[in-house]
């Protein structure tokens, strides 16, 4: 039998730390296993409040504590403020009678409304990336411009020293606006958003993830990112961005606005909302590489947690709207209507030596760099890893972020200008150039400085003149020195309270390495012209690193085919990116694990722990289960949803037969909260006839916020009512014998998306239930199956 580590928690009071370390058991040979009737105190309590009720209580013990100089962290737990999302239709009464009533015309029209939905999400995607993208370039090209004279009118006179000044206080100003707004005004709107995107297709319900508030934040401050030259990009928020449009969409409503359009009120529910969100995630990635098959892939590889053909289709809708969308409209820009190839954001612009594109005899050389790109990865992670513990313990108060933050931003800004100012890579300026804003600096008239083509520029544009740029643009000393001081940028910067993504900081650094291994190709080939294109090898290089870092696969050879037109190169870009995967996860996982490890969330991956199936489901189960009857005294319903040492969000509803309780239904907090609220019960049970009718329409109308308990109010003799459940119960939840092993409770709990799972005995009587957060504190690490402990971080 297979050990289980306990592991040391701790949590941020000191009597939950020492509640959780001994009442969290050790499962294995040597300790007496629990007995099926034994309560497990503060390790875990079936369901808790709701988010809003978390989030009150804990700003006001932090008000209370103050604020500690550190933040102890140890990432080997999960923490109990994250809630589940219920992915599972309750099929009681009303849900069964509004199906009978709708006609097969009224199921044609819901099926039209998704697709009409889908198309919005598309839309407005493309539109807030078309926003970012003209933003980006009108700032940026004027920050750039206003240095690059200020360059050039002090390289002869003397004083560049001024010139270093006014590029870092332009840098750290823009920065320092994007960080304020994001650490004071939204702190989810920091990072990415990927991993947060992540666990909400995954079924985990992280607070304000989706809100409206957190979609301006997001847009505003990944345009300070960029435009202050930070090692960033804006493709990744443009993930998070595309997901919040999609959850306010499909609604009908705006909960922030307090506006209610009164449509779509069908999709008011976990289910419909989680298809939804996967199609915005698609569509940001659409609108951010021009990839529109690409994105579908990583809705599927990256978050979904559900799939099905038409799901499939109607997000390859939405992908190409948004594509199209942000074509249309930077063509108009552009003053080129009509002119729909420019693809997303980035446009890495096309590979025209198709002739020519890889030998045979390259695979190895292409699987080689795919090794390489998995050790930089595994690398930027681990050193990224510790970065933010660091950033956790210490660098936890607002203004101290916002200060990192502009710190980065002129350490950036200095060690740029000193890479460029000593840089003697000067190359002739050809009639045709494609650099934005050359440096000439110390070079001879008609050059330029080529380190500044890498620095001194949006990293994008960056990007494409690694991929682009004719052999000899770079030597090889600069593409060095270029990769080494930039990786080390990128791993700062990632992490910090800013909107920004990994994505492009990414390709930037393995385009540049890549670069460098074809230059030294053509260096040693006698042929070296011919076959070691540095271009090419750019590419590759890229996708590499992007690998290494992310551990994407199947999702990423699309994108960069697609990003780059040319699918010729499809073959070498997968074999690299297994490769980049295979050696990274040798080490360390991928970022985004990474790091929704560190924020303690309960994150279900695909398949339960190995080396688990002799746990069962008695031994893995919350057995402290408040069961309701079915017709049930108002007065205890009130005094157990208001009882905050359990705080349940599902409640098992029993019938009493003989001398025991058999299990009949489930109901959920939320909705026994509307019931009160609407005050559907009665004075005697036999009065039924007199209990207020309540359509789906009440439940769907207070979703997603539902009102605290403490905000009904409930008169004495209103206690005194009964409220009969069997019309509003789910009267089939799923059920598993005490006996089953973890991998089976763990296919259906993650393949479903259960919320709660009952766990019955041979009589079908209620013995425990299986929660998101019961799963997710088994996983396998160096000493075996280890269990996670369970703390309010």
């Amino acid at each position: 039998m297979a050990n289980i580590t306990k592991k040391v928690s701790w949590s941020s009071r000191a009597d939950e730390s020492s509640a959780a370390g001994e009442a969290t058991p050790l499962i294995n040979g040597s300790e007496k296993r629990q007995h099926d009737g034994e309560v497990r105190g503060a390790v875990f309590q079936t369901g808790r409040l709701s988010n809003v009720d978390l989030e009150e209580i804990t700003s006001d013990e932090e008000s209370h504590r103050g604020h500690p100089k550190e933040i102890p962290h140890n990432e080997k737990l999960l923490s109990l403020k994250y809630e589940s999302l219920d992915y599972d239709n309750i099929e009681n009464q009303l849900f069964l009678e509004e199906e009978r009533r709708m006609s097969y015309l009224g199921f044609r029209c819901l099926e039209i409304s998704r697709w009409v939905i889908c198309g919005l999400i598309g839309f407005l995607t493309g539109l807030i990336a078309c926003f970012i993208d003209i933003v980006v370039e009108q700032l940026a090209g004027m920050k750039y411009q206003v240095v690059k004279e200020n360059i050039d009118r002090f390289t002869e006179v003397g004083g560049l020293s001024l010139s270093l000044i006014l590029w870092a206080v332009l840098n750290s100003a823009f920065v320092v606006v994007g960080a304020i707004i994001v650490a004071f005004f939204e702190p989810i709107a920091a990072g990415s958003g990927i991993p947060q995107i992540k666990c909400y297709l995954n079924g985990v319900k992280v607070p304000r993830v989706v809100r409206l508030k957190t979609l301006v934040v997001k847009v505003c401050g990944v345009i300070c990112s960029v435009v202050g030259g930070l090692a960033v990009g804006k493709e990744g928020p443009m993930i998070h961005s595309g997901a919040v449009v999609a959850a306010g969409v499909s609604q009908g409503r705006s909960t922030s606005l307090k506006r209610d359009f009164k449509i779509f009120e069908y999709f008011r529910r976990d289910t419909e909302k989680r298809d939804f969100v996967s199609a915005g995630a698609a569509a940001g990635v659409s609108a951010a590489f021009g990839a529109p098959v690409g994105g579908v892939l990583f809705s599927l590889e990256e978050g979904a947690s559900f799939w099905n053909q038409m799901l499939t289709w109607r997000i390859f809708f939405a992908s190409m709207i948004s594509t199209f969308t942000l074509n249309f409209f930077l063509s108009i820009y552009h003053n080129n209507p009509g002119d729909l190839s420019n693809p997303g954001l980035i446009n890495f612009g096309r590979f025209e030596n198709d002739s020519v594109a890889y030998y045979l005899y390259e695979i190895p050389l292409f699987i080689a760099m795919g090794a390489i790109g998995g050790l930089l990865g595994a690398l930027f992670n681990i050193l990224n890893y510790w970065l933010t513990i660091f950033r956790i313990r210490y660098v936890h108060r607002p203004c101290l972020q916002v200060m990192e933050a502009m710190l980065v931003a002129a350490v950036t800004a200095t060690v740029s200008f000193t890479m460029i100012y000593f840089s003697d890579d000067c190359q002739p300026l050809g009639p045709e150039h494609t650099e934005e804003y050359p440096l000439q600096l110390f070079c001879a008239d008609g050059e330029y400085n080529s380190m500044a083509t890498a620095f001194f520029n949006t990293p994008e544009r960056s990007v494409r003149s690694l991929f682009h740029n004719q052999p000899g643009s770079y030597n090889p000393l600069t593409l060095g020195l270029f990769t080494l001081t930039y990786f080390f940028l990128a791993c700062w910067t990632y992490g910090l309270t800013v909107s920004a993504g990994v994505f492009i900081p990414s390709l930037l650094i393995g385009a540049a390495w890549g670069r460098l291994c074809g230059i030294l190709l053509s260096a040693i080939s006698a042929t070296g012209s011919i076959w070691a294109d540095p271009g090419k090898y750019a590419l590759i290089g890229a996708a590499a690193q992007l690998g290494g870092i992310v551990r994407m696969t199947l999702s990423l050879t699309v994108i960069m085919v697609e990003a780059t037109g040319n699918v010729t190169y499809g073959l070498p870009i997968m074999l690299v990116l297994m490769t980049a995967k295979i050696v990274g996860d040798y080490f360390v996982e991928g970022l985004y694990d990474i790091h929704i490890k560190l924020q303690s969330i309960p994150f279900l991956h695909w398949e339960a722990p190995a080396t688990s199936h002799w746990l069962t489901a008695r031994e893995v189960m919350s057995s402290s289960v408040t069961c309701l009857n079915k017709v049930e005294k108002v007065g205890t319903i009130v005094d157990i949803l208001s009882n905050t040492s359990t705080n349940h969000n599902g409640f098992p509803v029993v019938v009493s037969q003989s001398d025991s309780a058999k299990l009949c239904g489930l109901i959920l907090r939320s909705q026994l909260i509307v019931l009160l609220k609407h005050k559907v019960f009665v004075e005697l049970a036999r009065s039924r006839l007199t209990q207020r009718k309540l359509q789906l329409k009440d439940f769907r109308d207070a979703y997603p916020r539902f009102p605290p308990i403490q905000s009904i109010h409930v008169s004495q003799d209103e206690r005194e009512c009964l409220m009969d459940l069997s019309e509003f119960m789910n009267p089939t939840p799923y059920t598993v014998p005490q006996e089953t092993s973890l991998p089976r409770v763990f296919k259906l709990v993650r393949a479903l998306g259960l919320r709660h799972l009952v766990v019955v005995d041979d009589e079908n009587r209620v013995v425990g239930l299986v929660t998101r957060k019961d799963l997710a504190r088994y996983h396998l690490g160096k000493h075996g199956l280890e269990e996670l402990q369970l703390a309010q971080t």
